[in-house]
């Protein structure tokens, strides 16, 4: 908020899971090695997440480019997630899934 008064914006994007060799950086692998493990992140990365696809580094290309752009100059102090909705929660469908498993549980029967 001060670098406001200056007219100077200070935003963040979070991302989720992005498609990189991170993954493999971070359990022990070399750069290279770990580069070469981005095919099967990619296949893990599109069950986690509402969306079902995995987070590119693209996407978070393009937030950067909008926060940068003439379209969010009045945009500040903003965290920007790019992460499919995962921090919003499981897929509507597997919270769905296990409501039905608790009713069915308790032996409630919903009409629909």
């Amino acid at each position: 908020m001060e670098l406001g008064e200056s007219n100077v914006r200070v935003n963040v994007i979070s991302p989720g899971g992005i498609v990189t060799g991170i993954f493999g950086k971070a359990l022990g692998l070399s750069i290279e090695e770990a580069d070469k493990t981005t095919e099967k992140i990619k296949q893990a990365l599109t069950t986690f997440q509402p969306i079902r696809r995995a987070g590119m580094p693209e996407d978070v290309a393009m937030a950067a480019v909008y926060l940068a752009s003439d379209e969010s100059t009045f945009v500040n102090g903003a965290n920007i997630v790019v992460d499919g909705g995962l921090l919003g929660g499981k897929q509507w469908s597997i919270q769905q899934e296990g409501l039905n498993m608790m009713r069915a549980g308790l032996g409630i029967t919903v009409e629909t």
